[in-house]
């Protein structure tokens, strides 16, 4: 079956040192050969594929010097033929090259073409697309190892070998019906146990990763919260090593939330500077607390700060009940001064930078339980957990049939767990979740 050459600018638009125009589909090298004039007096038809060749790009009203290189289909990105055209990257010579393609009979690509085409011809898995998104998208180190993980397919392959499982299953269940006996049944019904009951803890440990695997990608967010004057945006300027919030020793300077994003061991916190919280607050400070609020109850961990230079108050024990069900530290800032604070915390000086560093571990633990394995099977995608959850509530519901009910009907359920599956590695996802996927591209890729 024939496709239509689409081409499209790969790299960033706007300037640059170089721009790479990439066409795909049946016969790119047709519109290479009209627009492209090698030097060396080698002919474009006889470009050894994967090769670089220098000359002359015609661009239409002018001519710039670049580069070209051919792949043959199936060993290409997109699993079709394809060529690269790499010019000099000014938007005026990408503007010429691109329309010099069309002018043979290239369309322009829609968002993403390039690599549904790949998805298409069996070139990745739509979970590996998903994770190529990632990596492009990614602000974060920790989101493109997160990212490059799923791009390499080590989820695809987690699932595959679970689908692998559910068709040893249906196979013991082929078995059971095709030799009726008893003691035969029993046997199979044992062995069907065994694979459900692997299949369904496997599930769930990977359901398990998503609360930890959705902040790698969605970055961690931290609420620092404290009544007023206690040093919390002096805290925030500390963590960041320089000055993101006005730091004024006037109680309820902050009126409302500043945040600014630390990054640490590749992971992204996203750092909210809340205003102080007392109950005896009006006008516009009383609608910054409720910000306040607002930010600690979607926070994944708080920062509960505390001046450590004068005893508890009243309005420090709103803030120990207001972060009592979430994961918190404790500071207890100006440790520079005689410490008069009950409170039992981390001794902080944001004045001096004492125990600063210290924090940082302690956030890192309060984020994660353990240390974050980006390059094993953690879910990121909100998607796939639901997926995940979804397979999991069909093998609930087959070892449940297998207590009572024909293995006929055990069947069904194994077979609706496996078409679950499926929409992760791409088999039997829907039009409209393939569509949605491929939106979030870029045109070049």
């Amino acid at each position: 079956m024939k496709s239509e050459n689409i081409a499209a600018l790969s790299t960033a638009p706007g300037v640059g040192g170089v721009a790479v125009i990439r066409i795909s589909g049946d016969d790119p090298l047709r519109v290479l050969k009209e627009m492209f004039r090698p030097t060396g007096g080698r002919k474009v038809k006889d470009f050894v594929p994967y090769m670089m060749y220098t000359g002359e790009i015609d661009c239409g009203g002018f001519t710039d010097f670049g580069m070209a290189v051919s792949f043959r289909a199936p060993k290409s990105y997109t699993g079709e033929n394809m060529v690269e055209i790499h010019c000099h990257g000014g938007p005026a010579i990408v503007r010429g090259i691109l329309r010099r393609t069309y002018e043979l009979g290239c369309r322009p690509a829609d968002k993403g073409e390039f690599t549904k085409r790949a998805f298409l011809n069996g070139k990745l898995s739509l979970s590996s697309c998903e994770g190529l998104i990632d990596m492009i998208n990614s602000e974060s180190e920790g989101e493109v190892k997160a990212g490059y993980s799923l791009y390499r397919g080590r989820l695809t392959r987690e699932i595959r070998d679970l689908q692998d499982k559910l068709k040893q299953a249906l196979a013991r269940v082929e078995v059971a019906l095709d030799f009726p006996d008893e003691a035969v049944e029993e046997v199979d019904r044992q062995e069907i146990l065994a694979l459900l009951t692997s299949v369904g803890q496997r599930l769930g440990a990977l359901s398990s990763t998503y609360s930890e695997g959705k902040k790698v990608i969605n970055g961690v967010n931290v609420a620092i919260v404290g009544r007023p004057n206690v040093g919390k945006s002096s805290l925030l300027n500390a963590l960041l090593s320089f000055d993101r919030a006005i730091v004024s020793p006037e109680a309820g300077t902050t009126r409302d939330t500043v945040e600014a994003t630390l990054v640490l061991d590749g992971i992204r916190y996203r750092l909210s500077d809340t205003a102080g919280i007392r109950p005896d607050a009006s006008g516009i400070e009383k609608q910054g607390i409720s910000r306040s609020l607002a930010a600690l109850a979607s926070a994944d961990v708080a920062i509960a700060v505390f001046d450590g230079s004068v005893p508890l108050g009243p309005e420090d024990a709103e803030i120990i009940a207001a972060t009592q069900n979430k994961p918190c530290i404790t500071v207890v800032n100006k440790c520079d001064l005689p410490v008069r604070c009950e409170a039992q915390g981390l001794l902080v000086s944001a004045a001096t930078g004492e125990g600063v560093d210290r924090l940082k571990q302690e956030l890192k633990t309060a984020a994660f339980s353990g240390k974050v394995d980006l390059s094993g099977d953690c879910i990121v995608e909100e998607r796939h957990f639901y997926v995940i959850n979804e397979a999991n509530r069909q093998i609930a519901a087959a070892l449940g049939s297998l207590k009572t009910m024909p293995l006929d009907a055990v069947a069904v359920d194994i077979s609706a767990c496996w078409q679950i599956l499926g929409e992760i590695t791409g088999e039997t996802a829907s039009e409209s979740i393939i569509e949605e996927i491929f939106s979030k591209f870029c045109v070049g890729k």
